[in-house]
C-alpha cells in the first residue's frame, strides 16, 4: 500500500499552496490524522482522515490516494474526498457575512460605520432644532 508524508500531500492535493506552508500547519498543531496531531514527517495512507484548521473552520478530508506529486484542480477528487460537516460551512457563512471576522469590537482603526456613529452621538441634538435668522438689514428701533 501506497504512502506519503502529510506535508507533500497536503500540498500535493492542492489543500495548501506551498509545501512549506503546509509544513508550518503541521508544527503549529493544525493538522491531525485520525484525530492525532500530526508532524510534517508523519505518513499517511488510504483511508485516512485529516482535520485541518483554517480558522474558523475545520476542514476534513478522507484519503483516496497517498500522493507526493501535485495533481492538476481536476484530478483532486480522485486523491481526496471532502468530509467537512456542514455547520462547518455554517461557521464560515456566518463569519462572512459578519464582516470583519479577527478584528474584535473597539480594537484598532475605527470603521466607516464607527466614525459616522461617533459623529451622531458627539453632535449636540439641540443644534440641530434651533433655526436662527440672520438678517444682515439692520433694524429700526
Amino acid at each position: 500500500m501506497a504512502e506519503a508524508r502529510i506535508d507533500k500531500w497536503l500540498w500535493a492535493a492542492r489543500i495548501f499552496k506551498t509545501r512549506t506552508i503546509a509544513a508550518e500547519a503541521c508544527k503549529k498543531g493544525r493538522i491531525s490524522i485520525n484525530g492525532a496531531q500530526a508532524k510534517p514527517a508523519r505518513m499517511i495512507k488510504a483511508g485516512d482522515t485529516i482535520q485541518v484548521r483554517k480558522p474558523p473552520v475545520t476542514y476534513s478530508f478522507k484519503v483516496l490516494q497517498a500522493i507526493e506529486k501535485r495533481v492538476g484542480a481536476k484530478q483532486v477528487p480522485e486523491v481526496m474526498e471532502n468530509v467537512t460537516t456542514p455547520d462547518q460551512y455554517e461557521l464560515l457563512e456566518m463569519n462572512r457575512i459578519s464582516g470583519f471576522i479577527d478584528r474584535a469590537r473597539g480594537t484598532g482603526r475605527p470603521t466607516k460605520k464607527d466614525r459616522r456613529d461617533l459623529d451622531d452621538f458627539f453632535t449636540p441634538e439641540y443644534l440641530d432644532d434651533l433655526e436662527f435668522d440672520f438678517d444682515d438689514e439692520d433694524e429700526d428701533v
